[in-house]
């Protein structure tokens, strides 16, 4: 049996369990929409075209929300690596955020922002910050003393063996953190969409439920686990390339 037909057997039960429960009459369409209706309500989410509205909205926030936390978790890192006695101000800060879900501080990013693209943004920021910050750092921090000896044998500043050695060695944590970091900024922005947006897949999911349309919620839910897996894939594609494959084994089994 290939690896592709073992991934892909699970949601083939799945989907032959949903539709002999759905046959079987337990509960109404209302509650639990057939396998079959929920194919054709998607048919006709994507030949209208507001499905690939609403995903191109919550891609376009997460790499927003992704990019922004992704540079200010290197800075704060990098700041950390090369002036370690700045950390102790930001410590204490640092700790209570990390501590704090983003999802609590949407009725006041409401209040003070609005329900524009600020609020999203700073949710995204939020929840993907900290995955990013904790690994970059932890790769700085393993960063072998023996090459930083070869460094100063070589006479290089703070800044030389930073860009030279530092960052290099660091590079499998780094790419650890924002895979991690991307799922996290998936699931808040859905999260925030249902709280606070006019728009997007999260939206759409929300307004299907007051609709009464369980069906499109299904269709939802089952297209953020489809771009959620494709841009995972994606990016490990991308970050075994860089690496030469390094992480291919280690990523592909977890």
């Amino acid at each position: 049996m290939t690896k592709g037909i073992k991934k892909s057997l699970i949601f083939i039960i799945i989907i032959i369990l949903w539709q002999a429960l759905s046959m079987m009459n337990i509960w109404s369409e209302y509650v639990l929409p057939s396998p079959g209706r929920v194919l054709v309500t998607g048919r006709e989410m994507f030949l209208d075209g507001s499905i690939f509205r609403d995903i191109l909205i919550s891609l376009k926030r997460v790499f927003t929300g992704f990019t922004i936390a992704f540079i200010l978790a290197s800075y704060f890192a990098s700041l950390f690596l090369i002036y370690p006695k700045t950390s102790i101000y930001f410590e204490g800060i640092f700790e209570f955020l990390k501590n704090v879900p983003p999802l609590s501080l949407v009725p006041i990013l409401i209040l003070w922002i609005g329900i524009g693209e600020g609020t999203k943004t700073v949710i995204i920021v939020l929840a993907s910050f900290f995955p990013l910050f904790l690994n970059i750092q932890k790769g700085f921090m393993v960063v072998d003393p023996d090459l930083l000896e070869v460094g100063d044998v070589f006479s290089y500043n703070k800044f030389e063996k930073f860009i030279k050695i530092s960052i290099p060695c660091a590079l499998k944590d780094i790419f650890v953190g924002m895979r991690i970091a991307l799922g996290y900024s998936w699931r808040s922005i859905i999260a925030a969409e249902m709280i606070a947006a006019s728009s997007g897949l999260g939206y759409m999911i929300n307004f299907a439920r007051q609709m009464s349309r369980i069906d499109r919620v299904i269709v939802g839910i089952i297209m953020i686990g489809c771009i959620g897996y494709l841009t995972d894939f994606i990016f490990v594609k991308i970050a075994t390339r860089c690496l030469k494959g390094d992480l291919r084994n280690e990523w592909y089994n977890s």
